[in-house]
């Protein structure tokens, strides 16, 4: 049994890359990173073309992009509470 568990988190980790010291779908941050940039540029481009609407209208896509992917992709971590006396 020792050998299947350690082969199904030999296979979990090569799906993954790490980033900022924790691992990362590679799926998953392709996809947030397409919808997240569609969203910004999307507010972008149909903002008016006065000075300081585009930059607005960009974030308040980057932020719906955002909220977008933190609903449809959902973290895969589990914690584990280790009570050792040190």
């Amino acid at each position: 049994m020792e050998k299947s568990s350690n082969s199904k988190l030999e296979e979990k980790e090569q799906n993954n890359i790490e980033v900022w010291e924790d691992l990362v779908s590679i799926k998953d941050l392709v996809l947030a990173l397409f919808i997240c940039s569609f969203t910004t540029l999307a507010g972008y481009f149909i903002a008016p073309n006065e000075p300081p609407k585009p930059l607005f209208f960009g974030l308040i896509g980057a932020l719906i992009g955002f909220g977008i992917c933190s609903y449809f992709i959902k973290p895969k971590r589990t914690i584990q509470h280790d009570e050792r006396e040190e």
